[in-house]
């Protein structure tokens, strides 16, 4: 095998260590799962990690998804964080420093006044709630997110992430299918839209 050929496969390689926080409440743990999902039936490596605080709903909520193309050692993201979903201010202050340098991080604006206080980042700042209460449901933030995440880092495609989605619906909740997929397609717009800070 040449040198040439050899760095193109190291290239090639990619592993994306995301952290999700927010409130209980706010969607985090179905982010996860669908990112999960969707990292599966890209036919890539995943790993979901979940963590409550006190209270479900109202209190704190994270979970870590690693997403590889490589076997995954472990499933703890620790301070080496490729990517963040952050959701309110409590988890800027918490996960912005574990993001490693070049790292990506998406930021619900909508309840966040706070800019990212570190030039070392690409930090992509999406007016959630704005968002999903002009789709005309609230509860539709973390779709929009989600859909900003996923054009940013492209570390999953927007096909397998709906596709999880449907699934997770059922024939029950098929009718959210439509809104919640013009929820995820209105926060990949933002990403490319530009509005960003950073590297």
């Amino acid at each position: 095998m040449s040198i040439e050929s050899t760095e193109s496969t190291e290239r090639m390689h990619h592993t994306e260590k995301a952290i999700l926080a927010g409130f209980g409440g706010q969607g985090i743990m179905l982010m996860g799962q669908l990112l999960a999902q969707a990292g599966m039936d890209d036919g890539l490596e995943v790993s979901w990690l979940p963590s409550y605080g006190p209270e479900m709903r109202g209190g704190t909520a994270n979970c870590q998804v690693i997403v590889s193309d490589q076997e995954i050692p472990s499933p703890i993201i620790d301070h080496d964080a490729t990517s963040a979903i952050i959701m309110n201010r409590p988890s800027l202050a918490k996960f912005a420093p574990q993001l490693l340098p070049g790292g990506c991080l998406i930021v619900n604006s909508s309840l966040i006044d706070d800019r990212v206080d570190r030039a070392d980042v690409r930090a992509i700042y999406v007016p959630g709630n704005e968002i999903a209460n002009e789709l005309g449901d609230l509860r539709m933030t973390n779709m929009v997110i989600l859909g900003a995440f996923v054009e940013a880092t492209r570390c999953v495609s927007a096909d397998a992430v709906l596709a999880a989605l449907e699934h997770k619906l059922g024939e029950r909740k098929a009718h959210l299918m439509a809104a919640n997929r013009a929820a995820f397609a209105r926060g990949g717009e933002c990403v490319r839209a530009g509005s960003t800070v950073g590297v």
